[in-house]
């Protein structure tokens, strides 16, 4: 049963998401103003990034258990969600080298290269290089979550298992690889 209390505001958490840029500059008392851009650009690239691993990792198991019409309609959003995450870039095209250099500064030694979920996506995928995992060690639960991972099949690994289960004929080197290595 639907609960009829919850509004809007509450069910999408919008007290704690709205809240949640907080551009350093202002911490420090020079506010650029296309800081807010620069986050929210990033913060919902973490957000696609998040439904894209939802999607991702359920597709997987449907390709394992041979359903493979859910797993369609699953990487299609996949795909959907990947050209919203390329079509904000264009928004912060938006910013020239100037501006960004305003901001630079306050962003330390971060890096959109550092993006955990971006990482957790390239090795479900199938692009796996353990050594990514080393900038993540400051934050055990990453690392973990990562390593772990690595020890399942990717999506591709799952597919061409897939083709093998329907006849195709796949070398048995390659079914049986180490998965979490580079392929």
């Amino acid at each position: 049963m639907a609960n009829k209390s919850v509004s809007y505001a509450d069910y999408l958490k919008l007290d704690s998401l709205l809240t949640s840029q907080l551009p350093e500059s202002v911490a420090a008392g020079r506010e650029a103003h296309d800081e807010m851009l620069f986050i929210i650009v990033h913060q919902a690239s973490e957000l696609w990034l998040k439904l894209c691993l939802h999607e991702l990792s359920e597709a997987r198991e449907c390709i394992r258990e041979d359903h493979l019409r859910p797993s369609f309609k699953m990487l299609a959003r996949v795909a959907r969600a990947q050209g919203q995450l390329i079509q904000s870039w264009d928004v912060l095209s938006t910013m020239t080298p100037h501006d960004y250099s305003t901001i630079r500064p306050h962003l330390g030694g971060s890096s959109g290269f550092q993006s955990a979920q971006y990482r957790m996506m390239e090795f479900l995928l199938g692009g796996r290089n353990p050594d990514m995992i080393t900038m993540h060690e400051a934050t055990p639960e990453v690392a973990d979550a990562l390593r772990a991972e690595l020890t399942r099949k990717s999506i591709y690994a799952e597919a061409i298992a897939l083709l093998a289960r329907r006849g195709f004929a796949i070398p048995e080197d390659v079914l049986a690889r180490d998965h979490g290595s580079p392929w």
